[in-house]
């Protein structure tokens, strides 16, 4: 096993050598191809940033001020700063085909203490898309009731927070237990049921545009920016939520049949097919519906239920319910993969990296979906949004530094993609993302720091001591097994 001179230091660095004798050992299987990884990235990336996120932002909320048609621009400046990402996730994801995503990215090429940082990061920022996700089906599942004269108990579908006299959001707990389900069939299964999922819901998305073209009222443009461009920005920060679904879609880079080949092609298109559906669909919301009228909950069922279309506004909210699922099972399996790669590496206990029969670390997996039913039973849907984001920009600030570094420091290491205009391409995402995140309120900056800190107690009082990258390691033995030819 390769061991760096700086061995005890929190900065160590994880070999690439290392990473290519683990994945051989790492009990996942490699079932992915190119069409199913762009499928579960287009799955993670499009879903509640339409049906639910793009009301939500252009209508307002009691705190923050709708930004009408705008939203369209939020989403742009949301897109623009994500695609600098996406190409430096593209470079490492054709080096270092590996589940961990942003987590290994930062341990190999700016050391042990800043991979933990985001490890733990990304733990909380991918439970919190879950449950967040979760509450927008509840929205449109209600939707869909009460178009058929079903209407359930408002302490059983709301938040206490949320002022509509809720206790509880039951739908958005069963949702959450039921994903986890799914995914702990397999990646085989999960790979086949994505990809499946992801066509009906592009070919609804493309069904509402198509439709609602029809029903656009210019007027309802006039004003394109009631608000002024600062909440527009804000928007941006809230809405960055809806395209990054790549992140969680390279933890799976392991389970890909040829990750150094296929991840970097599936990163970018993803992002492609996505911000193309999402231009037109704001287009079409905003169009159809004054944007004070707009649900914040279910905008294209209220959108369509305002034209006099109750019936399609009923079908939409049927296939938003299923589409939006593949949302919560690509940030599940971040989650999971994220938590098993970490445990792997000796910074969490080897009892979370346990995999079974149908190669899936199923202890992790449970528990990150039911912490993500807990989340979305008692928190509203713009809190747990905004605490996403801002964890996923602070992994993107990291995956973008490492991406220069990594150029300049390992100029050698083979690379299946190089992101063009190099280093000014990922130095744009740094100062984007860095934005972004100032643009988020001070308590999703506290609740952050919070966790943060709980993470560094946990890194210092057992991660660093049991890292395998520790010749001193508890754990030590099993990573030289690990590293010794059979």
């Amino acid at each position: 096993m390769s061991t760096p001179d700086h061995s005890q230091s929190i900065l160590r660095r994880k070999p690439i050598d290392d990473i290519e004798v683990e994945n051989k050992h790492s009990g996942l299987f490699k079932s992915l191809g190119l069409w199913q990884l762009t499928a579960i990235g287009v799955g993670g990336i499009i879903g509640v940033g339409i049906f639910s996120l793009a009301g939500l932002v252009a209508h307002g909320s009691a705190d923050t001020p709708g930004v009408g048609p705008a939203v369209l621009i939020s989403f742009l400046i949301a897109g623009l700063a994500s695609a600098a990402a996406a190409l430096s996730y593209a470079e490492f994801a054709g080096m270092i085909p590996r589940a961990g995503s942003a987590y290994t990215y930062g341990y190999v090429a700016l050391g042990e203490i800043v991979g933990w940082f985001i490890g733990w990061d990304l733990l909380l920022e991918y439970i919190a898309i879950v449950a967040v996700v979760a509450i927008g089906i509840s929205g449109y599942f209600d939707a869909f009731l009460s178009g058929i004269g079903i209407h359930m108990p408002v302490w059983m579908t709301s938040t206490a927070d949320e002022g509509k006299g809720g206790i509880i959001n039951i739908p958005a707990i069963l949702v959450c237990l039921l994903v986890t389900w799914i995914l702990s069939r397999g990646t085989k299964t999960f790979g086949r049921f994505e990809l499946i999922a992801v066509a009906i819901k592009v070919v609804l998305i493309l069904f509402i545009i198509g439709l609602g073209v029809f029903y656009i009222n210019t007027q309802n443009f006039n004003p394109f920016m009631p608000s002024g461009f600062g909440p527009v920005l804000a928007g941006s920060a809230t809405v960055f939520f809806a395209v990054f679904g790549y992140d969680a879609m390279s933890t799976a880079a392991e389970e890909a049949t040829d990750g150094k080949k296929h991840m970097p092609k599936a990163i970018v298109l993803s992002l492609i097919i996505a911000m193309l559906l999402y231009v037109a669909a704001t287009l079409v919301l905003t169009g159809m519906q004054n944007y004070k009228d707009i649900d914040p909950a279910a905008g294209f069922a209220s959108a369509f239920q305002g034209v006099g279309l109750p019936v399609i506004a009923t079908i939409i909210s049927v296939f938003a319910v299923l589409s939006i699922l593949t949302v919560m099972l690509t940030f599940l399996l971040g989650v999971t993969r994220v938590w098993f790669s970490m445990s792997r590496d000796g910074l969490l206990p080897g009892w979370f990296s346990k995999t079974d029969r149908h190669g899936t670390p199923q202890r992790v997996t449970w528990i990150g979906g039911i912490a993500s039913a807990l989340l979305a039973g008692v928190f509203p849907i713009k809190a747990v949004a905004d605490l996403t984001n801002i964890g996923i920009l602070a992994a993107f600030v990291v995956v973008c530094v490492s991406v220069i570094i990594f150029r300049y420091t390992k100029p050698e290491a083979p690379r299946t993609f190089r992101l063009p205009l190099m280093p000014v391409v990922p130095a744009f995402g740094v100062l984007a993302s860095a934005f972004l995140m100032f643009q988020l309120h001070w308590e999703t900056w506290l609740r952050f720091g919070i966790w943060l800190v709980i993470g560094l107690v946990i890194y210092f009082g057992y991660g660093k001591r049991h890292s395998l990258m520790n010749p001193n390691s508890p754990r030590h033995d099993e990573a030289v097994e690990m590293h010794t030819p059979v």
